[in-house]
């Protein structure tokens, strides 16, 4: 698939935002209230930390594997729809799965397959934008997939509180995912395939050439979305038993709904400052140095005045960042052919810290110098990010 040079148009990025809202509403509704309070429910307050990092490890485990495949698979098919569909169908049955779970054996399978089946759609709308965004748009548009995400976590954060955890909130998750993904599926035109190019192509194999720009670019954004992973795996125990407050959930509404308002103005507006100016570097820069304010508040303060108010920085700081984040990502891709493999393996980036991220909270947390210590390791990994940005010398 070729790059065309028309502009997107109002009503597909609209179809391609409501898209990927349903795809982050299916992911983060229950890793913020889903998930942890049947971890509760079935490992009781003293095993709840390990059981919740025991289902989050597996499932990010099998979305980091799944989503490159999800890539390679799309590229293979040249089919971009073939790839949402049957991804999305595997998630829903996942989160239906997670729905009926009544034992550990039972929520681990579901949220593999939510894992898995969510990076289909995940994959094809990364390459869409190689696909269909001319250059001058991918800044706007990149913006509006990363806060589309962030809508997302919002969205599926209050059907869960609202509808109800357990049953009733995996179930109206597994509803607004698909739903929300129908106008794309209908405003989206594929372009025919030249048969006689396809026939041409003796072979088709996927050549892994990632090179040294590609490279950094994958550490900034595994660093960046570590430490945003971070913030998040322990949100519900944090604000329960550091904070103290009496409603978790909701608590957990309140602070997710604060960041993501802050996120999505700063995600928006440096979308089309990005594009105007030309420039992506110092959206990160400033991105990693807010989220990194914001945390150290989270480590040192654990009141609600201050939650709130570090809530507002990380939300910034991520807004920041996810501005130009799939800009830079199609800037450093090698080729057009292996678009979505890329992707997919750029994705990994996104996908690897949610595996990391518990398995580095836990011992964080049971032992090691708890909350406070974990938020600033939370900081340190965005400072990190820092380093990378000199090294990548081709983005502007």
């Amino acid at each position: 698939m070729t790059v065309t040079a028309v502009p997107v148009r109002r009503g597909w990025i609209t179809a391609y935002v409501l898209a990927m809202v349903g795809v982050a509403a299916g992911w983060f509704g229950p890793i913020q209230i889903l998930l942890p309070e049947q971890a509760a429910r079935l490992a009781g307050t003293d095993g709840k930390e390990a059981l919740l990092a025991l289902v989050t490890a597996v499932g990010a485990a099998a979305s980091m594997v799944s989503n490159p495949l999800w890539g390679a698979l799309s590229d293979r098919l040249r089919s971009r729809r073939l790839i949402f569909i049957a991804g999305t169908v595997i998630g829903v049955a996942g989160l239906l799965v997670l729905a009926a779970a009544g034992s550990t054996g039972v929520m681990v399978i579901g949220w593999v397959l939510v894992q898995t089946g969510l990076n289909g759609p995940l994959a094809a709308l990364a390459a869409l934008i190689g696909d269909r965004v001319p250059e001058q748009q991918r800044g706007t548009v990149g913006a509006l997939f990363g806060v589309a995400q962030i809508i997302g976590v919002v969205l599926g954060t209050a059907l869960a509180v609202a509808v109800g955890q357990g049953t009733p909130g995996y179930l109206a998750v597994a509803v607004a995912v698909p739903l929300l993904g129908l106008a794309l599926l209908l405003i989206n035109r594929e372009p025919a395939l030249d048969r006689q190019a396809e026939r041409e192509r003796i072979q088709w194999r996927v050549l892994l050439r990632p090179g040294a720009q590609f490279a950094w670019a994958w550490a900034m954004r595994f660093l960046l979305n570590l430490s945003n992973a971070l913030v998040l795996v322990y949100l519900y125990y944090y604000l329960s038993d550091e904070v103290g407050v009496t409603d978790a959930a909701t608590w957990v509404l309140v602070v997710t709904v604060v960041n993501v308002v802050f996120a999505g103005i700063a995600g928006a507006t440096g979308g089309v400052l990005s594009d105007r100016r030309g420039k992506r570097k110092i959206f990160v820069a400033v991105g990693a140095v807010v989220m990194t304010a914001g945390t150290v508040l989270m480590a040192l303060f654990p009141v609600v005045p201050v939650v709130l108010a570090a809530s507002v920085l990380v939300g910034v700081g991520w807004g920041a960042y996810v501005a130009v984040d799939m800009a830079v990502m199609t800037h450093v891709l090698p080729d057009a052919e292996t678009r979505a493999t890329m992707l997919g393996v750029a994705n990994v980036a996104g996908t690897l810290p949610q595996l990391l991220a518990p398995v580095l909270a836990a011992p964080i947390v049971t032992g090691l110098g708890g909350y406070p210590a974990l938020y600033l390791v939370t900081s340190a990994a965005a400072l990190l990010a820092l380093v990378c940005l000199p090294r990548l010398r081709a983005l502007p």
